[in-house]
């Protein structure tokens, strides 16, 4: 069996007002009705896989597991980063982890936000490369290049080998992403691939591999593992340890060293989604060249994104020609085609101005649902707060706010000191400043509220929590 070892714990700024610090854009539907990472989890599940094996950051454990429930998936482990390292830190932690259940156990290291369209082929492709990996490989895989692209690394091959081979291939050398006259150099040349940051290699393999060239980073990440701590399903890497490895790629630390190395070529299809230009041309341009979303109306435009994620926002471009045009609640971007990857600079001035818009979505997810603010004044807010069938949020109190909710839909099981009540539709409950209080969702479908806060400081840290199912502190 195959163990898919899914990495997501990135930021996706360059997908930006989407994809943000808060809900990045593995976890985005940004390619149809499934976000990417549950895109990717179905890509790598059927016979031959087994339950995935997830690494991401604490802010997102519960979204992974509700993303994952969604499609009737459970992993077979989540191990919490206490912060990113990078991914020769995650793999590490991951090969460890495995080899001490089956030293001979094989991974699949995949990002969680690549687009793979055919995923049948590419469930092939894997198959195709076990024998190697079992032999002590270390599989790379490389896509078949379509244009001369500068923002990838390359996969250069030996000297023989077939970049359209149906099995794996020697492996020359990795090559940093190009400059444009290199690059159409390279796609000429035939013998270079996309790096797709994928891999296939047992467990004992990648361990030894990391002894051999970073024995440093293994003493660290193994101290990690001794020293993580196990709640609510998901193994927290101990924090001291890990802070103390060091920040580097498995390319830099592993690929670029080893001997026992060898490439997959892949030639039906991928993307890494790495800006909006890659998403226009991955959405299906249509004769005009344009890709609107369903709240957004192209008249006379050419070679356009043009995308509304609000509800109830409508987004119209005019005349237009190479430009991506993303509208939320909360921001809109507009830029030419050409810059888009440059939309990191953009969030990096938002922060410096101490923009919230830079990192924070407006709908701010938790373990029990969400909520977003539909109003903030000077010293009131009101809320639409969602909570999950059987959810609730902690047993808390506020020193600087009170609350008022207003159930719109469903009911809510609602705590107030020593008082427990049902409130129903159209209903209310009023929660004094101070007042030990929680919130539940007894029924079978989503709870939602109204919530007017109203205070000297409406801010998320003035809460005192008493109890937490979700074990927060």
């Amino acid at each position: 069996m195959i163990t898919p070892i899914l990495l997501c714990g990135g930021s996706g700024t360059r997908l930006w007002p989407l994809s943000r610090k808060s809900y990045p854009k593995q976890f985005a539907r940004l390619m149809g009705e499934e976000s990417l990472f549950q895109a990717s989890a179905r890509r790598l599940a059927g016979p031959g896989f087994a339950a995935p094996m997830v690494l991401t950051g604490d802010s997102f454990r519960f979204i992974v597991t509700e993303q994952l429930a969604a499609i009737e998936q459970a992993p077979s482990n989540i191990l919490i980063e206490p912060e990113g390292r990078n991914t020769a830190p995650a793999i590490l932690a991951a090969a460890l982890f495995l080899e001490a259940q089956d030293p001979d156990a094989l991974m699949l290291v995949a990002p969680s936000d690549h687009v793979i369209p055919d995923a049948a082929a590419f469930r092939a492709a894997v198959q195709a490369a076990v024998p190697r990996a079992r032999d002590g490989a270390l599989i790379t895989f490389g896509i078949s290049p379509t244009r001369p692209e500068t923002g990838y690394g390359y996969l250069e091959l030996a000297d023989g080998a077939d970049a359209g081979a149906s099995e794996p291939q020697t492996l020359a050398r990795f090559v940093e992403k190009p400059d444009s006259a290199r690059a159409v150099e390279m796609l000429a040349a035939g013998n270079y691939l996309w790096n797709a940051g994928i891999f296939l290699f047992t467990a004992t393999t990648m361990r030894a591999a990391f002894e051999a060239h970073a024995p440093e980073l293994v003493k660290g990440v193994r101290a990690a593992l001794d020293g993580a701590q196990t709640d609510l399903g998901f193994t927290r890497l101990a924090p001291d340890a890990w802070s103390k490895v060091e920040d580097i790629s498995v390319d830099y630390a592993i690929m670029e060293k080893a001997a026992n190395l060898a490439v997959m070529p892949f030639g039906a299809g991928w993307s890494d989604l790495g800006g909006w230009d890659a998403v226009w041309l991955e959405s299906g341009p249509d004769g005009a060249g344009n890709v609107c979303s369903d709240r957004a109306t192209a008249i006379d435009c050419t070679d356009t994104l043009l995308r509304s994620e609000t509800e109830g926002l409508e987004l119209v471009g005019i005349g237009l020609k190479d430009i991506v045009a993303v509208a939320m609640g909360d921001a809109v971007l507009v830029a030419h085609k050409s810059e888009s990857q440059r939309v990191k600079e953009a969030v990096s001035a938002l922060k410096a101005r101490g923009a919230t818009q830079a990192v924070q979505l407006p709908r701010d997810y938790r373990p029990w649902g969400w909520y977003e603010s539909l109003v903030i004044g000077g010293r009131f807010q009101v809320k639409r707060i969602v909570v999950h069938p059987g959810a609730a949020l902690s047993l808390q109190s506020h020193h600087h706010r009170s609350e008022h909710w207003i159930v719109v839909e469903g009911t809510a099981k609602v705590t107030v000191d020593e008082e427990v009540k049902l409130v129903t539709e159209n209903q209310s409950v009023y929660i004094p400043l101070g007042a030990v209080h929680r919130m539940e969702n007894p029924g079978k479908v989503p709870m939602v509220l109204i919530e007017v806060q109203t205070g000297s400081y409406l801010g998320e840290d003035d809460i005192i929590r008493y109890e937490d199912v979700y074990a927060r502190s």
